[in-house]
């Protein structure tokens, strides 16, 4: 049961006549204005954010800045799109936008929060440990001229294609009540596929992230242990199936094709832009030149485990078995919130 503002309160914090749903555009999947509404706020802001973060990039000298960026500005987004517009347009708190998202449009803000807010701060924390630029761009930056084309070849791209990853986090809060035409049963199950795939997901990027740093505290090899004896970029893996949650989700609410995208093109970018492939590059050129043990290590690790996803053999792994259980209790938890929200 969404919970929906009385359109007398409304009437009294906003003058503008409201629709049904409240707070949202009588859009439909086949609108092209979703993707105005979507697509260009969302690469204004991003644009603006790499700006900055190019700016502060070229100051300090290192480009992993545009990695805070990345988490950050997602989380940003969701929050402006599905909270800051409804404010602004109907003069309404910040509680009352809240509590005017329907159900499964609250689970993908919080889900993308969740998300977003570890992610950034595992990589503020490293980056702030570490003192220095990532390994991974220090390559890149003896090239000549670097700094001079990095604007336009390596920041303002990532923020259009953060534009496209978010259309799932974006596209439902701009849309009416369309949605598929199932059931409400049916998007119950497909809500809760979303919920476990979310789990799964931010469990293996959690543990995968946890583990590597403890490993690294105590040994400069490489850590094969954990969830990365699944794959060699569990973390990666994660982060993939996070993305693929919030579509799932969309189906669970108002829906629109277009959000598939996001997760296509987040997966895209994680295995042939950045992501496993800028990783082991940058791990097989240096260790190549100044790390025979560890260029020994990656090279029949590379033969024995898959770079992404895992192979048959790897589902009867424990640690498969420890995210799939992470996935349930993610589930048992969102079910015990919305049956107290429900009451």
């Amino acid at each position: 049961m969404a919970f929906l503002i009385p359109p007398s309160t409304l009437e009294s914090q906003a003058s503008s006549p409201l629709h049904s749903p409240p707070l949202r555009n009588n859009l439909t999947p086949g609108d092209v204005g979703i993707l105005k509404s979507t697509l260009l706020p969302s690469f204004s802001l991003y644009s603006s954010l790499s700006l900055a973060a190019y700016i502060a990039a070229k100051t300090t000298n290192r480009v992993e800045l545009k990695d805070w960026v990345w988490p950050s500005s997602q989380v940003l987004n969701a929050w402006w799109t599905a909270i800051g517009q409804p404010m602004c347009k109907y003069n309404i708190s910040v509680g009352a936008a809240f509590q005017a998202l329907p159900w499964t449009e609250r689970v993908i803000l919080s889900c993308v929060t969740i998300w977003g807010t570890r992610l950034f701060t595992g990589v503020v924390c490293r980056s702030l440990s570490r003192g220095k630029d990532d390994a991974r761009y220090d390559a890149v930056k003896k090239e000549p001229g670097f700094w001079r084309s990095a604007l336009l070849k390596t920041f303002l791209p990532e923020a259009l294609v953060l534009s496209v990853i978010s259309l799932p986090f974006t596209v439902p809060f701009t849309m009416g009540e369309t949605a598929l035409p199932v059931g409400e049963d049916v998007r119950d199950i497909i809500r809760a596929l979303g919920v476990g795939l979310f789990s799964v997901g931010f469990a293996m990027e959690t543990i995968a992230d946890t583990q590597l740093a403890l490993h690294r505290q105590k040994r400069t090899d490489l850590c094969q242990h954990g969830v990365w004896s699944l794959v060699r970029h569990p973390n990666y893996l994660g982060d993939a199936l996070v993305h693929f949650s919030f579509a799932l989700l969309n189906m669970a609410g108002p829906f629109n094709p277009v959000v598939i995208l996001g997760p296509v093109a987040n997966y895209l970018f994680l295995r042939f832009v950045s992501g496993d492939k800028e990783t082991e590059a940058s791990q097989e050129e240096r260790y190549a030149s100044h790390d025979p043990h560890n260029y020994g290590q990656l090279k029949q690790w590379q033969r024995e485990k898959n770079s992404f996803w895992p192979a048959l053999r790897d589902l009867v792994n424990p640690w498969t078995l420890a995210v799939a259980t992470c996935g349930l209790i993610g589930v048992v938890i969102e079910e015990g919130f919305r049956g107290a929200y429900d009451m």
